[in-house]
Parts: structure tokens; C-alpha cells; sequence
């Protein structure tokens, strides 16, 4: 039975209809005539003496029918009909085969913002995303979702993969800090009212045992974790808005952070106080360590790059990054030569970090960039929007 409006139709060579609908039903139907014995409106004539007439009507008459996740906004034949593709709101596209009528996803997306994107430590083979409702990994050559963690109503704000590859840890709006089996999906441990207004950052340090996490109302925490208990070490409090991004130094004993009221603080970690705070008219959306980690690199709603000394926090060099928008996402290598950016204008761009100029251009987004990473191995960068969308560019030589 059909629910909700037609949404999709197509016509096979037999004459049968597939049929798909708001509620995510696609069915095979056929066209049914069937006589009915009564008084016929339409005649007028009223000398044929007979009153009651034969009325032909013609109705549909359901086959099989399947179910896809999200609205079906489109049904596409393909070959000789023997199969077909079914689109859905959902951003899924399903295979159908008229033999058993049986759905198999073939290929799979986010159907809204992305917000976060990160790689397993130093593998790039594999990388996870995050959006509304879902947590997904997928491979990076073949482009195929691995596995999909779904919370619902909710949305994921951050994503990080342990060290250990034992878990990936996430913040939601809700609040909450969630850890999960990356083979499974299957829920390790939840921490509830991580942040008052949902959690908008968080990392973790290399053993795994420590989680640093940020929230919407700008508090910086630390969680020692482990699968069985999870314990607050201590809060640290600065920031007059939401913690947008968090990136530790190598030797973990400090990590920076920046802010949506203008700042970036650099944070030690042993005694959970600040070592340096920086300060601009913007909304700092993203910051990393630059060459020997003497040097912060922040970006943000101003659409400048800003290098900052972490030793007295002085601006060294500021760049004009972009024409329009803000600059949503920073990412650099390891060896510090290269970075790359993306943002409001939809534009991801590669950049050299002592020249301070562009060498490369990426065209591809619908809307703006979100947030990237470049691959542990240097051949790819991958980037994630507001428009659902992933892309994957390869790593200019």
C-alpha cells in the first residue's frame, strides 16, 4: 500500500510500472481493467431504456514492491530492464533485480553536511567521516562505505580515530562523548554531559588513555578513559565561544585550540593552564602547528592565514587567503612545506608555507568546505562539505 505521493516513475518493456514514493516504498505494478455493474453517470441517453450500464475502470494492481531508505526521488532501467537503479533522499543508490526484487546499496553518501573528516594514524588506506545521525568509514580507493554508526536525531560534530585502532571516539550535539568498534560499530563506552552545549572538538593523545575534548561554550576538558571507566582530569576555561578545532604538539604536553570569540590559546597539558593566547577580529574556525612547532598557522572568518609565534604570540605574516567566505579548515604535512585550505568559497587550495603562495587549485564543491586532511602517505587530500559531498584529490607532486 502506498503511503505517502508518487515520486519517481518508470515503464518497463512489458508495460508494467515501477513506482516510487515518498515513504521509500518502490513497487512493480501492472495495469488492472475490471467491469462494474451499476447506474452510469456519464450516459444520458435515456431512451436505451436500460438504466444500469457496464462500466470499465482500470487501476493498478501491486506485484512486489521493495523498501529503500529516504524518499525515492528517482528510478533509472538499465540494459533491458532486467535491472534498475533507485535513488534516494537519503543520498543511496540501490540495485534492484526483477528476478526476487531484492535491494542492494551500490553506492552511499551523507545526506547532509559533513562536518569533520579524519584518517587512521599513519594509514591511508582508510579514512571516517561524520554528519547528521551518522559516523561512517570508507575505503579510500574504491570510494565504498565500510561501515556506518547511526545515533538518531542526533549530529557529529567531531571525529577521531585512536592510535591503537581500537576505537573511534566522537562529540555529538547531544552533549555527549561516544567510543565505538571501528571493526562493528558496536558501543564501548558513552560519556554523558561531556559539554553543556554539545561537544564541537576532541582528540585523543597517542596511548589512547587521555581524550582532549572542546565544547559550544567554550570550555577545553581533559578525560582519562579507559573501556571501563572514564574519569574528568581537569576543565580549562578561557574561551568565550565554542572550541572549533584542537591540535596537540608532538610531545603531547601542550595543545592549541581556537575559538569562535577571536582567540587561539596554547594549553599545557601537565599543569592545565595557558602558556599563550592570541587574539584577532574573526571567528577562528581551524589551527596547526607550523615548522617545528614554533610557529601556529589559524585561519577563519577574517578569510586571512595567519602565522603566529607560540613563544610570545606575535603575528609573523598574514595572507590573504581568500576573495569571499571565511576559511573553514587547515591542514599541513609533516614536514611543514605544505598546507592546504578550504572554505566558504568552495575552494581548496595548496599552499607553500615559507613562500606563503598558492600552486594549486581544487574546483569541485557545491558549498563550503567544512573541513581536510591530507593522507598520512602524501598522495591524496580529502575534503568534505556542507553539501554532503567527498572528494578526494590527489596530492600534487
Amino acid at each position: 500500500m502506498i503511503l505517502l505521493c508518487v515520486t519517481a516513475i518508470a515503464v518497463l518493456k512489458t508495460g508494467e510500472l515501477l513506482i516510487g514514493t515518498g515513504d521509500g516504498i518502490v513497487c512493480r505494478a501492472k495495469q488492472v481493467e475490471f467491469e462494474e455493474k451499476g447506474p452510469s453517470k456519464k450516459l444520458t441517453n435515456k431512451s436505451a431504456g436500460n438504466k444500469n450500464k457496464i462500466k470499465v475502470e482500470t487501476k493498478l494492481k501491486e506485484l512486489e514492491k521493495t523498501i529503500v531508505k529516504g524518499d525515492v526521488t528517482s528510478i533509472a532501467l538499465r540494459g533491458d530492464g532486467h535491472q534498475f537503479l533507485v535513488g534516494s533522499g537519503k543520498s543511496e543508490i540501490y540495485q534492484v533485480t526483477l528476478t526476487g526484487f531484492q535491494n542492494e546499496p551500490i553506492y552511499t553518501c551523507h545526506g547532509s553536511a559533513v562536518n569533520d573528516i579524519v584518517f587512521p594514524y599513519k594509514c591511508s588506506d582508510l579514512f571516517a567521516t561524520c554528519s547528521k545521525e551518522t559516523i561512517r568509514v570508507w575505503n579510500v580507493t574504491s570510494s565504498q562505505e565500510l561501515l556506518r554508526i547511526e545515533v538518531p536525531n542526533m549530529t557529529c560534530n567531531a571525529v577521531f580515530l585512536m592510535q591503537d585502532g581500537r576505537s573511534i571516539i566522537s562529540g555529538w550535539d547531544d552533549g555527549k562523548i561516544r567510543a565505538h568498534t571501528p571493526e562493528t560499530g558496536h558501543p564501548l563506552y558513552t560519556i554523558e554531559n561531556a559539554h553543556q552545549c554539545g561537544v564541537t572538538a576532541i582528540i585523543s593523545t597517542s596511548d589512547c588513555l587521555r581524550i582532549i575534548s572542546g565544547g559550544g561554550e567554550g570550555e577545553v576538558r581533559v578525560w582519562d578513559v579507559t573501556t571501563s571507566i572514564q574519569v574528568l582530569v581537569r576543565t580549562m576555561k578561557e574561551h568565550k565561544g565554542g572550541i572549533t578545532c584542537i591540535r596537540l604538539k608532538c610531545d603531547e604536553k601542550e595543545c592549541v585550540t581556537s575559538g569562535a570569540d577571536g582567540s587561539c590559546i596554547i594549553w599545557d597539558l601537565e599543569n592545565f593552564n595557558r602558556i599563550q593566547v592570541v587574539f584577532a577580529n574573526t571567528v577562528y574556525q581551524s589551527v596547526c602547528y607550523g615548522p617545528g612547532e614554533h610557529q601556529i598557522l589559524a585561519c577563519g572568518t577574517d578569510r586571512k592565514l595567519t602565522y603566529y609565534e607560540v613563544l610570545d604570540g606575535t603575528p609573523v605574516r598574514s595572507l590573504e587567503a581568500s576573495l569571499s567566505g571565511s576559511i573553514n579548515a587547515v591542514d599541513i604535512t609533516d614536514d611543514c612545506k605544505i598546507f592546504v585550505t578550504g572554505g566558504a568559497d568552495k575552494l581548496l587550495k595548496v599552499w607553500k608555507y615559507i613562500e606563503g603562495i598558492v600552486t594549486h587549485v581544487g574546483e569541485g564543491h557545491s558549498d563550503e568546505i567544512t573541513a581536510l586532511k591530507i593522507s598520512p602517505n602524501r598522495k591524496y587530500i580529502i575534503s568534505v562539505g556542507k553539501d554532503g559531498c567527498i572528494i578526494r584529490w590527489k596530492f600534487p607532486e
